[in-house]
């Protein structure tokens, strides 16, 4: 490609509404134009980049056996209504109306579609277990769409589904995918890890997100300092031991006291000069029609996707404050457990190691101190709902864990029978048996992959991409176009590396060298051949590695190879 020929529309300052350095680097590079609120039009090289992480996901699901096939964006309300996600997905699910008045889905994801196609059609235990997968656009209404293609509304996905046997089939597939999302992300350049996650609307017992690591990511991941543990999981999904706050000595009697507009953790603990892990916080959540109240100490927070888990509901709302006035006989802040009717009790472990803690009163302006677990409340459900932190014990070694941010770039999910239950998805067993597909789901946000390397390969002067998704390999930069010699080793080189298959760009307009340098640099060409008149003379061109700044003198009778080779070494 020649950079008369590209549309290539770089800028010199950042945009205005861009928070973080991919979304800015993205824009300046003349990769991604802004149409709407988290809606992009990739421009030539940000396709460019996009197309090849599609590629690489291709070639790895084929490797497994993976076959891909096209589903529509666009899905009848009714596929959506037999799984209950019609009402379970919030708000964040596009709806639309056709001109009959027909209720559709633009798809953020396909259990639905898929499960239909295969329902009927795959009868045979001998045709599992199957996998089909796509890569294609998906829709979903962010509340707050942001950092450019990180977040948004429209955005490319691979999604792929497999129809296993039972179980051990699925453990099988489960691990075929585990390790091609593994070599995806390494043929990508990235550095990345597999963490437990939370399964969220999609659902399912056992799931994993592949972050990449990055001081922007929204994905909070506590992890095990050990290599011989490697245990990892999201904040909201960590299991963490966690240090008790028991109290020796026998439990003290129960009293009341006046807190006078003193609601919340903070305000209550100065005012009864106490530390905050001494009160239990006191929550209500509505779920499925029930009222379920959640005990956590008051220096933690609830994790809701562990209590979700414990209640085994998709759905799990915070009360409002009416109903928190009906059911406690007070004002929001001052619920406590003690005398707590109508309503299901969860209790943190850690709740139920305490002693003689402080709580809501169940009285506006008034708390209770001196509660005790046993004596005053007995919990329904006694599990771990705490978000784990940096600083807990890790569940399994015992060691200190420690935390970091990450991009959730990819999930896979055991979703079991999850949705052949409900759609009545079944095959013929060995012994003649109607059984429901164990199945799977597997997503990898492509855009979102892109730029995810960019907020890890960048610095000042723009991005740095790793060779095999860069959208050009090597860059020419005569120094004048003016100068017939120069020109001619330039169109000599690049005729020479595009016979090897090599993605170059000729940058062949008429500009000062330093205006080509920085371009060069902003777009992140992995290998940039300088053609000067000075180094030509002596029959050389100079070669220079974007990542290192690392320049080197090669001969021009061998500079194609002597560039092939260098690509080679710095994949």
């Amino acid at each position: 490609m020649r950079w008369t020929k590209a549309y290539i529309p770089t800028v010199k300052e950042d945009p205005a509404e861009a928070e973080i350095m991919s979304h800015k680097l993205m824009v300046r590079a003349g990769m991604i134009k802004k149409v709407g609120a988290g809606i992009y039009t990739l421009l030539p090289l940000g396709l460019a980049v996009t197309r090849k992480v599609e590629q690489i996901v291709r070639e790895e699901m084929n490797l497994i056996g993976a076959l891909e096939l096209l589903m529509p964006v666009l899905s009848p309300a009714e596929l959506w209504k037999e799984t209950g996600r019609w009402d379970v997905y919030g708000a964040e699910l596009m709806r639309l109306k056709d001109r009959h008045d027909r209720d559709f889905v633009l798809g953020p994801t396909h259990e639905e579609v898929i499960t239909d196609l295969v329902r009927g059609r795959v009868r045979s235990y001998r045709q599992l277990p199957l996998t089909l997968y796509q890569i294609q656009t998906k829709f979903r209404d962010e509340i707050r769409p942001r950092f450019g293609v990180v977040r948004g509304r429209e955005f490319i996905m691979k999604d792929a589904y497999s129809f296993n046997r039972d179980e051990e089939c699925l453990d099988k597939t489960y691990r075929d995918m585990y390790g091609a999302y593994d070599a995806v992300f390494r043929r990508c350049g990235l550095r990345f890890r597999p963490v437990l996650a939370d399964s969220g609307a999609i659902g399912g017992d056992v799931t994993h997100e592949f972050n990449v690591l990055a001081t922007i990511g929204e994905s909070h991941i506590i992890s095990c300092p050990s290599d011989e543990c490697a245990y990892a999981a999201t904040d909201e999904t960590a299991e963490s031991v966690i240090e008790e706050s028991t109290v020796d000595g026998s439990p003290a009697p129960l009293s009341e006291t006046h807190t006078p507009r003193m609601k919340t953790v903070e305000e209550v603990c100065a005012f009864l000069k106490a530390e905050s892990r001494k009160l239990v916080k006191t929550i209500l959540y509505e779920s499925d029609g029930e009222v379920v109240v959640a005990l956590v100490r008051g220096d933690r927070e609830i994790s809701e996707s562990k209590l979700r888990r414990v209640l085994k509901r998709d759905v799990l709302t915070m009360a409002g404050e009416a109903t928190v006035r009906g059911f406690t006989g007070a004002e929001v802040g001052y619920a406590g457990p003690v005398g707590l009717k109508g309503a299901r009790l969860v209790a943190d472990k850690n709740v139920v190691k305490m002693a003689n803690f402080i709580t809501g009163a169940n009285k506006t302006d008034y708390h209770l101190i001196n509660v005790n677990a046993g004596r005053d409340f007995s919990p329904d459900v006694v599990a771990d709902i705490t978000v784990a932190a940096s600083g807990d014990k890790c569940i399994r070694c015992g060691r200190t864990l420690t935390d970091y941010r990450g991009i959730e770039v990819g999930q896979i999910f055991k979703l079991g029978t999850k949705y052949s239950l409900k759609m009545n998805a079944t095959y013929i067993d060995e012994k003649g048996v109607e059984t429901p597909f164990a199945m799977g789901c597997y997503g990898i946000g492509i855009t979102r992959t892109v730029a995810a390397s960019v907020e890890q390969n960048h610095d000042d002067n723009g991005i740095i991409w790793p060779p095999p998704i860069a959208p050009f390999q090597v860059i020419i930069t005569p120094v004048s176009t003016n100068d017939e010699a120069i020109m001619s080793a330039a169109e000599k080189i690049y005729s020479e590396l595009c016979a090897k298959g090599i993605d170059v760009l000729l940058d062949d307009r008429d500009e000062r060298p330093g205006v080509k340098f920085k371009d060069a640099d902003l777009i992140g060409i992995p290998l940039r051949v300088t053609i000067g008149s000075r180094s030509l003379k002596q029959g050389k061109l100079e070669v220079r590695i974007r990542r290192t700044g690392e320049m080197q003198e090669t001969p021009v009778e061998d500079a194609a190879d002597r560039i092939t080779q260098l690509l080679n070494e710095i994949s």
